[in-house]
């Protein structure tokens, strides 16, 4: 069973930074990428960073230069640093596992962040 647990989130001000961790624990065969992605309310969820088992990243169009996505093999994690904040950015940031051999995709709990004007 694979468990994602996301951190990090927050209340921070327009301009700021945050940076969200995620811990992937259990079995992780099968993942072959993982993904943050976000919803903000009324809003449908949307992909917001993706990085592969072989490091490679992608990002959605509104946060290239200010998102980096990396991930630390040796322990399971996986970040999103997040700078120049803007209240756009504001949803609910979810960690997602992406599995292939016909395994579903597993995702965290979610981590709330807020950014104020």
């Amino acid at each position: 069973q694979v468990q994602l647990v996301e951190s990090g989130g927050g209340l921070v001000q327009s301009g700021g930074s945050l940076r969200l961790s995620c811990v992937v624990s259990g079995s992780i065969f099968g993942i072959n990428g993982m993904n943050w992605y976000r919803q903000a309310p009324g809003k449908e969820r949307e992909l917001v960073a993706a990085i592969d088992n072989g490091g490679r990243t992608t990002y959605t169009d509104s946060v290239p230069g200010r998102f980096t996505i990396s991930r630390e093999n040796a322990k399971n994690l996986v970040f999103l640093q997040m700078n120049s904040l803007k209240p756009e950015d504001t949803a609910v940031y979810y960690c997602n596992a992406h599995r292939v051999f016909g395994l579903h995709d597993v995702w965290g709990q979610g981590t709330q962040v807020t950014v104020s004007s």
